[in-house]
C-alpha cells in the first residue's frame, strides 16, 4: 500500500518578547552605541504591555489560523514582486553544468536533444507525483520536509507588473495545443512539437528537428529584432513594455506560445572567450552582453510543464542553455522555489544524459514531423526604442558584474566534520572573518535557511554576523598577536556554536526577520501608521544584505552563482564537497569597496589560518592534510583558472 502523506504543521508565530530581544542582540553590535539606545527605546515602547506589538502579535496569530502559512503571501512580495530591479544577476539564480567538449555541431545538438529527452522524462515524473519526498540534511537531519515547491508553487509565471509582478496560475485549456518547446537560436525564438499524437519523439527526431531550427536561424533575411532582450529590463520598464507588443495580435499570439511551452531551451553562440567557470557562469547570468547571448534569453519564463491531477498546469521557471562552445547550464526565475528544485532537477538531468536512458517511442516516422516555426513579431518604431533602452541597460549590467568562481582544493567538508563542527557554520564564520579582513568592519548577512518542515514553506534568515563571530573576527584580526591560540580556539568554537544555534531557530520556524516582516506588513493591512520600530535606522541597516550567502550543495559537478542584493554588496554562493569548496564570489565594479577577487583571495587566507588554528587546538593533525597540499594551498590564486 501507498505510504500517507505527510502533514506538515503550521508555521509556527514566534513569541513577540523573543523575537524583539534577538533583534536587539543581533544588532547591538552592527551600529553605533547612540543609534543602539534609540533603537532599544524604541523596541522596549513597542513591546509594552497592551501596547502596539501585542496587537499585531495577535492579529498575527488570527492570520495563522487562517492560512495555511502565515507568511508566504508577505514574504513572496516583499523578497520578489515588490522588487523592481532586472531579472538577471539582481534576483535570477544560475547553475552552471560541467564543461562540455563539442567537436562539431552534430554533437552540440545531439547535447541539446538528450537534454530536452532528459526534461520530458523529469516531466513524466511531475506528472506522476512520483519525485521521492526531501529530507532534511545538516541540523536536524531526516526531517521530511513539505514538498509543495515541486507541486503547487510551479502552477504560475511571473507577469511583470508596473508597480509589483504577479505569480499569474495557468489552466489547462479544454483543447490545448500540441506540447512543445521553444527553442532560442541566434536571439530568434522557434516552436519545437516534441509530443505528438500523445508519443514522446525520440531523440533522434528531435535532433533532426534541431537541425532545421539552426538551418532557419542562419537565414538573415528572416532574422527579427531580439525581443527577448525587453525581458531583461526593470520590471516596470518590461511590464510597459509588454503592454505595448501585446497591441499586436501577432505579437500576441508569439507570447502565448512562449508562455505555454514545456521547456525553453537557449542554443547558444560560442564566446570565444576562455573556458573557466567563472566565464560559463557569466553566461549562464546575463549572456554576456548584445553582441554574445544576451538576446538569447527569456528571463521570467515559466518553462517545465506537467498535467496534475487537479487539472492545473505545473511550471518550472527555468531556461536550459546549451553553448557551442560548451558552456552549459540553467538560469531560472526564483521566485516560486528555492534553490532545492534548481539542484534537484539540474541533477536529475545531469544523471540522466551519463546514464543510459531506454529508447523513446518514436512518433510516426521523420518524414512525417511538421517543421518548426519561427515565431514572427511586429516591431513599431516604439518597440524599436524600448529595444534599444533595453540594450544599453543590459550593457551597463554586463560591464557592472564583477564575478570570480573560486575552488578552494585545500580541503572540504570532510576536515571540517573531523573537527567535530558543521561545515555550513565553520563557512560561515570564515566568510565574516574574510569580509572583515577586507573592510575592517561587520556587516548585516543573510543566510538562506529551509522552513520546509512546515506547509508551505519557503525560507527565513539566519543572521549570521553574531557578536560571538565578531570576537572571533578581532581575535584574528586586532588581537592577532597578542592573543593566545588557545582562546583564539575557543572564540571559534563559540561563534560556530552561536551559528548553529541561530541556524536551528531558523529552521524550526523561530527565525526573526519573517516575524517582524509579518508585524510590518500586519500594521499596513491594518492601515496604520508605520510603527517607529521599522522606520528606525537600526532596521533599514537590519535588511541592507551587504553579504547575501547560500550553501548550495551538489552530488554531481555542478555549481551555482548569483548576483549581490544591493549595490555595495557581495553575493557568496558556496558549494562545499569532500576535499575542495566551490566559492562563486559576485560584486559590482562601480563600488570601490568591493572586489570580488580580493574577497576570493582573503577567504582562501582565512580557511587556511582556520585550519592551521583546528589542526594546533583542537584535534590532532590529521593526515588527511599533509604540509604539501598546505604549501600547494598557499600559492594557489583565487583570480587564476579553477
Amino acid at each position: 500500500a501507498a505510504a500517507l502523506p505527510t502533514v506538515f504543521p503550521k508555521l509556527p508565530v514566534p513569541p513577540l518578547q523573543q523575537t524583539l530581544d534577538m533583534y536587539l542582540k543581533c544588532m547591538k553590535h552592527l551600529v553605533t552605541e547612540e543609534q543602539f539606545r534609540k533603537t532599544k527605546a524604541i523596541v522596549e515602547k513597542f513591546a509594552a504591555s497592551g501596547g502596539l506589538g501585542e496587537i499585531l502579535q495577535q492579529r498575527l496569530l488570527e492570520r495563522r489560523e487562517k492560512t495555511k502559512n502565515w507568511v508566504y503571501d508577505y514574504w513572496l512580495e516583499d523578497m520578489y514582486l515588490n522588487n523592481r530591479l532586472p531579472l538577471p544577476v539582481n534576483s535570477s539564480p544560475a547553475m552552471v553544468f560541467p564543461h562540455q567538449k563539442f567537436h562539431n555541431q552534430s554533437d552540440y545538438l545531439r547535447f541539446a536533444a538528450h537534454l530536452i529527452s532528459g526534461v520530458l522524462d523529469y516531466k513524466a515524473l511531475l506528472d506522476a507525483h512520483a519525485l521521492p519526498p526531501d529530507c532534511a540534511r545538516g541540523q536536524l537531519a531526516g526531517t521530511p520536509l513539505c514538498m509543495e515547491q515541486y507541486y503547487k508553487l510551479f502552477s504560475s509565471y511571473r507577469l511583470p507588473g508596473c508597480k509589483k509582478d504577479t505569480l499569474v496560475a495557468q489552466k489547462s485549456s479544454i483543447m490545448p495545443e500540441p506540447e512543445h518547446v521553444i527553442i532560442a537560436c541566434k536571439n530568434q525564438f522557434f516552436v519545437l512539437d516534441v509530443v505528438i499524437n500523445f508519443r514522446r519523439l525520440n531523440e533522434s527526431d528531435l535532433f533532426t528537428q534541431l537541425e532545421k531550427i539552426v538551418k532557419m536561424a542562419a537565414n538573415e533575411q528572416e532574422r527579427l529584432p531580439p525581443i527577448g532582450l525587453l525581458t531583461t529590463d526593470g520590471r516596470t520598464e518590461w511590464a510597459k513594455a509588454r503592454e505595448v507588443i501585446m497591441k499586436d495580435s501577432t505579437n500576441r499570439d508569439s507570447l502565448d506560445m512562449i508562455e505555454r511551452c514545456i521547456c525553453l531551451v537557449c542554443l547558444d553562440e560560442p564566446t570565444m572567450l576562455e573556458p573557466t567557470d567563472t566565464n560559463h557562469a557569466l553566461q549562464m547570468l546575463h549572456g554576456g552582453g548584445v553582441d554574445k547571448n544576451s538576446g538569447n534569453r527569456w528571463y521570467d519564463k515559466p518553462i517545465l510543464k506537467a498535467e496534475s491531477c487537479l487539472l492545473s498546469t505545473l511550471y518550472i521557471l527555468f531556461q536550459f542553455i546549451v553553448g557551442m562552445d560548451g558552456a552549459c547550464g540553467v538560469v531560472c526565475e526564483h521566485s516560486p522555489f528555492e534553490g532545492i528544485v534548481l539542484v534537484q532537477c539540474s541533477e536529475h538531468l545531469l544523471k540522466y544524459m551519463r546514464g543510459s536512458p531506454a529508447k523513446l517511442v518514436r512518433a510516426a516516422s521523420v518524414s512525417e514531423l511538421s517543421a518548426p516555426r519561427r515565431l514572427r513579431w511586429k516591431c513599431s518604431p516604439e518597440i524599436q526604442g524600448l529595444l534599444a533602452s533595453s540594450v544599453d541597460k543590459l550593457q551597463s549590467l554586463v560591464r557592472n558584474l564583477d564575478l570570480n568562481v573560486y575552488k578552494f582544493k585545500v580541503y572540504g567538508k570532510e576536515f571540517i566534520k573531523e573537527q567535530k563542527m558543521s561545515p555550513d557554520a565553520y563557512i560561515q564564520v570564515a566568510l565574516q572573518l574574510a569580509f572583515y579582513r577586507c573592510q575592517r568592519r561587520q556587516v548585516c548577512t543573510y543566510e538562506s535557511a529551509s522552513t520546509r518542515r512546515f506547509q508551505d514553506g519557503r525560507v527565513d534568515n539566519i543572521r549570521s554576523a553574531t557578536i560571538e563571530a565578531f570576537e572571533f573576527v578581532k581575535a584574528m584580526t586586532e588581537g592577532k598577536s597578542s592573543l593566545p591560540d588557545s582562546e583564539k580556539m575557543q572564540k571559534l568554537w563559540s561563534a560556530i556554536n552561536a551559528q548553529t544555534n541561530y541556524t536551528v531557530l531558523a529552521i524550526t520556524g523561530m527565525g526573526i526577520d519573517n516575524h517582524l516582516l509579518g508585524l510590518r506588513e500586519i500594521a499596513l493591512e491594518m492601515k496604520m501608521e508605520k510603527p517607529e520600530i521599522f522606520t528606525d535606522e537600526t532596521y533599514m541597516i537590519s535588511n541592507h544584505f551587504i553579504l547575501s550567502t547560500s550553501q548550495v550543495p551538489t552530488t554531481v559537478e555542478m555549481f551555482c552563482c548569483y548576483g549581490p542584493v544591493v549595490p555595495n554588496g557581495y553575493g557568496a554562493c558556496y558549494n562545499p564537497q569532500s576535499d575542495h569548496i566551490i566559492f562563486c564570489i559576485s560584486s559590482f565594479r562601480n563600488c570601490k569597496e568591493s572586489c570580488s577577487t580580493t574577497f576570493a583571495k582573503a577567504m582562501e587566507e582565512v580557511l587556511l589560518d582556520m585550519r592551521d588554528l583546528c589542526i594546533k587546538f583542537n584535534t590532532p593533525k590529521k593526515a588527511s592534510v599533509s604540509e604539501g597540499t598546505a604549501k600547494q594551498g598557499k600559492q594557489g590564486k583565487p583570480g587564476s583558472k579553477p
